[in-house]
């Protein structure tokens, strides 16, 4: 079931480098959005620009009622809401389309985030640990000051993740990748491998993950994203060519099983 909710911003402050992190008084969303949904969001003083803003759920509170949303700024849109204060009210649908869903039984998780991609996957640990699974989680970004989810990641793994940076400044220097191929080589060799793998991030990266994953055995579920309209599956802006014909990022997605998606 989907809400509209004029949701109140409780905070909105800059955690990294150009990445913003949002609190929504939205309790129907609240308690009712599972880990991979996300909120299409309309922005108090954009009237000029129509459509909606989609954003994963970073993290959600029901008890407390509220959400977290985790946004980069990257234009027009994504700079005004910098300058939304507390009080200020966004009207928010939601909680929108197919979320992760691992395979029933699942006993050893990997899950790599890139950027802001660890806003939808950060939920996905709670969701596994509950069901006792082993979680390890990767992320990576461009620098130490854009690693802005590696605490709470830890919160909730009970552990550091595996942390890579571009430019060196924390954890491995470069990419994530070769850390994702290690991890899924060592549980291989440990007798014990993954079996499931969820990721989301930059293209490229989802990508190379997926064949990662294919090629160690491991399914596999990437979140992708899509300029989106309507946000609920009428209008047909967010496609996605799958080995299934095309299919609607915002309502058969955002979460799809890699070996569908047609790179």
């Amino acid at each position: 079931m989907l809400y509209n909710e004029k949701a109140p911003i409780l905070f909105n402050e800059e955690a990294g480098r150009g990445i913003w992190i949002m609190t929504l008084d939205a309790p129907e969303i609240a308690a009712t959005a599972l880990p991979g949904q996300f909120v299409h969001v309309r922005i108090p003083g954009m009237e000029g620009h129509i459509l909606r803003r989609p954003f994963g759920v970073y993290a959600a509170f029901p008890e407390e009622g509220t959400i977290d949303i985790m946004y980069q700024v990257l234009g027009f849109g994504t700079d005004h809401m910098t300058h939304l204060e507390p009080g200020e009210r966004v009207e928010a649908i939601g909680p929108v389309g197919r979320g992760w869903q691992p395979p029933a039984g699942c006993k050893k998780a990997l899950l790599v985030a890139g950027g802001v991609g660890s806003a939808p996957i950060h939920p996905l640990v709670g969701q596994l640990k509950a069901q006792g699974a082993e979680v390890t989680a990767i992320l990576g970004a461009q620098t130490a000051e854009a690693l802005v989810a590696r605490q709470r990641f830890a919160e909730a793994l009970g552990c550091e993740p595996l942390c890579s940076t571009d430019d060196g400044t924390f954890g491995r220097a470069g990419f994530c990748t070769p850390l994702v191929q290690e991890a899924l080589d060592e549980a291989a060799a440990s007798g014990q491998p993954f079996d499931y793998v969820a990721c989301c991030g930059p293209e490229p990266l989802m990508k190379l993950v997926a064949s990662m994953a294919e090629g160690a055995g491991v399914f596999c579920e990437v979140s992708l994203e899509r300029r989106m309209a309507c946000g609920v599956g009428a209008c047909l802006s967010c496609v996605v060519d799958t080995v299934n014909g095309k299919k609607r990022a915002c309502v058969d997605g955002p979460v799809f099983p890699s070996k569908e998606v047609v790179w």
